[in-house]
């Protein structure tokens, strides 16, 4: 009986060694993993989150995928060629380097007239340090009346979006920044913003407008209609 017990043993341990094995063999190697994922980021047209990085990797483990992206951040790191791997709006993407936009630019033949103008980057800027906020409040803020034209033009460019009603009278729309905000300017999530005063001063404007200020209790809270 003890024999055959130890020989059942064996065998429950050879099949469970026989089923790892092939678990093993099933897996991609990772050079191969790194290099599908590279190929699903590139072809993505927005960044590709580590979520949908394992729905479509669904037979690979993630702790695989989270080693495979980890050496392809790396090797971007290292890389000193035209290309890199940024993390952005909560995803990864890969892009061309920042000190090469210039020339990207002429490739595209972009023209100067498409860039925000300094009215559409401070109310950008203001939107983006206080949202939610309406435009009464925006105008107030810039000490000038908020023209309707550059919030359309924000809006067109999919930089900003409504977010709300505020419940006050009149219920005004409420603005706050995208996610293709995030992936203009380079930033993982909205703490990336640069500091108050560093904004404040590449726009020219006094930092305290770009402060977010608590709103009064009887304007909350948001209707998301």
């Amino acid at each position: 009986m003890d024999e055959m017990a130890g020989q059942d043993g064996q065998d429950g341990q050879d099949g469970q060694d026989g089923r790892d094995g092939q678990e093993r063999q099933d897996r991609l190697p990772s050079a191969e993993l790194k290099a599908i994922l590279e190929a699903l980021i590139f072809a993505s047209p927005e960044p590709l989150t580590p979520k949908q990085m394992y729905k479509v990797l669904g037979t690979e483990p993630k702790e695989d995928v989270q080693a495979a992206l980890a050496e392809l951040r790396k090797e971007s790191e290292q890389r000193t060629g035209g290309i890199q791997l940024v993390e952005v709006a909560g995803g990864f993407q890969i892009v061309t380097r920042p000190d090469l936009h210039e020339w990207v630019r002429h490739l595209f033949h972009e023209r100067t007239t498409q860039r925000l103008t300094q009215q559409g980057l401070e109310t950008l800027a203001v939107i983006a340090y206080r949202q939610p906020i309406t435009s009464l409040e925006i105008a107030e803020v810039r000490g000038v009346s908020a023209a309707s034209g550059v919030l359309n033009t924000l809006l067109e460019r999919h930089l900003i979006k409504i977010v709300g009603r505020k419940q006050v009278v009149g219920r005004p729309f409420l603005y706050g920044t995208t996610k293709e905000f995030l992936m203009r300017f380079g930033l993982n999530d909205l703490s990336d913003l640069p500091k108050v005063e560093d904004m404040a001063e590449a726009l020219g404007i006094d930092a305290p407008i770009l402060v977010e200020q608590t709103l009064p209790e009887e304007m909350l809270p948001l209707d998301e209609d």
